[in-house]
């Protein structure tokens, strides 16, 4: 078979730019040129005439070949050495050209030149060279800047001091920039901006706030890149009500229509709690791009409705839009909160598939993720492939080793850190106090304790001392926590004092239960886990009547019990198991299959512990109470549904309690199942009747 030649379209003819004979040149430069290949005739006619000596013409020439033009800019310096003697117009278009090309070491350095050349900079050379210093931070670069504007008189300019407020803030000297923006007579929007920015940059949320109220008090005009940077900084500090005049003032002046004015005010609202505040004004955008989407779904995130989150983010994959870094982190982190792990292994392999660069951010995320979800060996793979780790990507490594039973591992890695001069930081010692804790490591840990400040300098704040009280606690030494509490060098609060409490009900130990309810109840008086956990201290002892008037003092001041709730993922559906809940659609066939685990575990020696049935139930009832717990549920439901040898994940809102603990050991054993709870304190792995925390939870 023979194929006939294609037939090629004619090339066509380049286009010829005609040059009338009293043209301005600049304008024929500025208004004709398309192309590189109109510039090259433009030039070849304006030196035939001899035009392009003029030293206006030229600069012309460059500006349209440096900044009009792209990929140009090699004839732009090309333009430029052919110059005799450029000017500092000359010099300021191709400054400008490096900086937008991303070469800011080219513009300083074309700076030294011109200064060689004795070339007198103007006040738009200095601000150019201003934010390249910005952009370089290099502080003893720009003072140096500051110093020869100051000697050419130009550094009262208003163009040259707004640079020179953005080039100290963004190099760390936001004071300066501060006495800078002070001292000026007469500041314009534009000044006041720079302030704001460089107070944005150093994450001075707090001045940005004061600024802005400052600026209201003194009647000064703001515009919409004020706002963007106010609204920022309240949503990072929480302040509602500046927020919201903010945007009731967007609202009557019909400023909606700027979409990242828009965004700000949706995150703000987010980060201050308004999650559905913040979702009609999502819902009411015209068009909605990657950060809008990002700011609601970490919005929902953040306040903990993880659930929506992920939903949205369903939404969101529909709609096309391709996520970023920050969309990434935030459905991690949901996926950590909930226990989803198929969800958060489609986001990894998502981000593989994408070639997604793996930022320190994003890396430590995905740890944080495998790690909450028990799965240790994913996460050290993803420690092990991250291109860059900081203190807090160690930190949350050894948090999870200690969460899942793996303390001594846990300290190994921190080990491994200070001999990568890697400088532990507070929280970092937080993760390291509780593998002790979890692992009974009680020497090691006070060693640990002793060693922040006289070692590394971290004070240890009222975190560090609950750990050293569980620490001591679980080792059942509730005296030595007790007193530890009471030599404090700050006011223990109500979690320090909670934290013993839970270590009395482990210990049985009454006594300092009660002062430790008493001190808990003059902090926080309606937390309902602290009356329980007296209230199982009795049950657990036998005093059945003083766990009833534990109850009834709940009830008498009108607080409720947190009802036990735990989560379970299968096919990419998170299913919501309460206690004694009946309200699933297959609560029948769930029921069923509990009776036939307790019916299976008692001829494998299960005793229900019926103490850890409610009080208000009746003798008869006790049991079946005890076998109603939302996790039993929840495994229940994951033994129906998930395929044979698969391992059941479940994720509770609550302490595990004992009869559940023992109960799973045996399932794992009777049904051949590995089961991981993840409860309020830490990870349970069990498997062969075994828990990986050795019955020291």
């Amino acid at each position: 078979m023979t194929y006939a030649p294609a037939v090629l379209p004619a090339k066509p003819a380049p286009r010829l730019v005609q040059l009338p004979p009293a043209a301005n040149p600049k304008t024929i430069i500025l208004e004709q040129c398309r192309t590189l290949r109109d510039l090259h005739q433009i030039h070849a006619r304006l030196i035939m005439t001899g035009a392009a000596r003029l030293p206006s013409v030229a600069e012309n020439l460059l500006e349209c070949s440096a900044l009009l033009l792209p990929g140009s800019l090699d004839y732009a310096l090309e333009i430029f050495r052919a110059a005799p003697r450029p000017h500092a117009q000359a010099y300021n278009i191709l400054i400008r050209a490096f900086i937008r090309n991303n070469a800011p070491q080219e513009a300083l350095g074309l700076f030294l030149r011109m200064l060689a050349c004795s070339v007198p900079p103007d006040k738009h050379t200095f601000s150019c060279v201003l934010k390249v210093c910005s952009r370089l931070c290099a502080l003893r670069d720009g003072k140096q800047v500051h110093a020869h504007a100051v000697k050419c008189g130009l550094a009262s300019e208003e163009f040259v001091v707004n640079s020179l407020i953005h080039m100290y803030a963004s190099c760390g000297e936001v004071v300066v920039a501060r006495k800078l923006f002070d001292r000026m007579p007469k500041r314009g929007i534009v000044t006041w901006n720079a302030m704001f920015a460089g107070y944005f940059k150093a994450g001075d949320w707090g001045e940005v706030v004061e600024l802005f109220r400052g600026m209201l008090e003194l009647g000064i005009a703001f515009d919409e890149v004020t706002l963007i940077s106010v609204l920022t900084a309240c949503g990072r500090m929480g302040v509602l009500d500046l927020g919201e005049w903010i945007g009731d003032y967007v609202e009557a002046n019909g400023l909606k229509r700027c979409h990242n004015l828009v965004t700000a005010l949706m995150d703000m609202f987010a980060k201050c709690g308004e999650v559905d505040k913040a979702r009609r004004l999502f819902d009411e955008m015209p068009s909605r791009d990657v950060v809008a989407w990002s700011a609601m779904i970490s919005g929902y995130s953040q306040a903990n409705r993880c659930q929506e989150a992920l939903a949205l983010f369903h939404v969101m994959q529909k709609a096309k839009v391709e996520p970023n870094e920050v969309t990434m982190v935030s459905i991690l982190s949901s996926c950590a909160d909930l226990g989803a792990l198929e969800m958060g292994k489609w986001v990894h392999s998502y981000i593989k598939r994408k070639r997604l660069h793996v930022t320190v951010n994003l890396g430590t995320a995905l740890i944080d993720f495998y790690a909450k979800c028990g799965c240790m060996e994913s996460a050290l793979e993803t420690f092990e492939e991250m291109p860059n780790k900081n203190a807090w990507s160690w930190s949350v490594l050894i948090q999870g080793l200690a969460s899942n039973g793996q303390g001594r591992e846990a300290l190994k890695v921190f080990s491994l850190m200070l001999e990568t001069e890697f400088q532990p930081t507070d929280v970092t010692f937080i993760g390291v106090l509780s593998a002790c804790s979890h692992a009974g490591l009680v020497e090691e840990g006070q060693i640990l304790f002793d060693s922040m400040s006289s070692e590394y300098g971290v004070q240890p704040r009222i975190a560090h001392y609950g750990c050293m009280v569980d620490l001591l606690g679980r080792a059942g030494l509730i005296e030595e926590a007790y007193h530890f509490i009471k030599s404090m060098p700050i006011e223990p609060n109500a979690v320090v004092w909670r934290t013993l409490l839970a270590s009395c009900k482990i210990h049985k130990n009454v006594n300092f239960g009660e002062e430790s309810l008493k001190q808990i109840i003059k902090l926080e008086p309606r937390h309902s886990g602290d009356y329980i956990l007296l209230s199982n201290i009795y049950a657990l002892v036998g005093r059945w009547e003083d766990a009833v008037s534990v109850r009834n003092q709940m009830k008498e001041k009108g607080i409720t019990k947190i009802p036990g709730c735990s989560l379970i993922e299968l096919d990419g559906t998170i299913f919501e198991f309460f206690a004694e809940d009946s309200s699933h659609p297959q609560s029948k066939e769930i029921f069923s299959k509990v009776n036939e685990i307790i019916t299976k575990l008692k001829l494998a020696g299960y005793v229900p512990n019926i103490a850890e049935a409610r009080l208000d139930a009746e003798e008869d009832e006790k049991e079946v109470s005890v076998s109603h717990h939302s996790e039993k549920l929840a495994i229940a439901f994951g033994l129906m549904k998930s395929p044979p040898g698969a391992v059941i994940r479940v994720s509770k809102n609550l302490r595990v309690c004992t009869d559940c603990h023992l109960a799973t050991k045996l399932i794992s054993k009777v049904y051949k199942r590995e089961i991981v709870v993840r409860d309020r304190n830490r990870f349970h792995h069990f498997k062969d009747g075994s828990c990986s925390c050795t019955d020291y939870w």
